[in-house]
């Protein structure tokens, strides 16, 4: 953003490290972040583009929710998008904590402080950002897997088998 003025459309895959490591999160992922930034770009936008993402993607398996956090450098709610859990297929288990369905994406509104950073108007400028787990989706595909943390584990052994 520091390089090119505005509009800036962006998808970007990626390696996400972090410390959590647990059922429910892996430490390491792979992660697609989207980011829009234009004139006009408001949370209905946001909201339509992801839905249309995911029923293209998931057809079915998906539902969206209002997540009650705040994420850094997002402005106002941070929505999420939900899937089916895999294993208990929506009924409550360990993997879904209960409820049903996994989170695969995260989003909100850019936080205007963001583009003063950056020397963005942002009165004139506003956007949205989205972060994905890859391996969230690609879950279900992989036999014996049937926790985020153990994905990688799943992956290692499929691809074992061709070496």
């Amino acid at each position: 953003m520091l390089a090119q003025p505005p509009p800036v459309r962006i998808i970007a895959p990626g390696r996400v490290y972090r410390k959590d490591d647990d059922p429910t999160h892996s430490p390491m992922f792979s992660q697609i972040e989207g980011l829009l930034v234009d004139e006009g770009v408001s949370f209905a936008d946001l909201k339509g583009t992801l839905l249309y993402f995911v029923r293209r993607l998931l057809r079915s398996r998906h539902r969206h929710a209002p997540a009650p956090l705040l994420l850094p450098l997002h402005r106002g709610p941070a929505p999420r998008v939900d899937i089916q859990c895999f294993v208990c297929r929506g009924t409550g288990c360990r993997t879904c904590k209960g409820t049903g369905f996994i989170e695969i994406l995260g989003c909100g509104m850019v936080d205007p402080e963001v583009f003063r950073h950056v020397g963005y108007d942002s009165e004139r400028y506003s956007g949205f950002a989205f972060g994905m787990g890859i391996e969230r989706i690609a879950l279900p595909p992989l036999r014996g897997s049937t926790t985020c943390a153990s994905s990688s584990a799943a992956t290692a052994r499929f691809t074992r088998q061709f070496s």
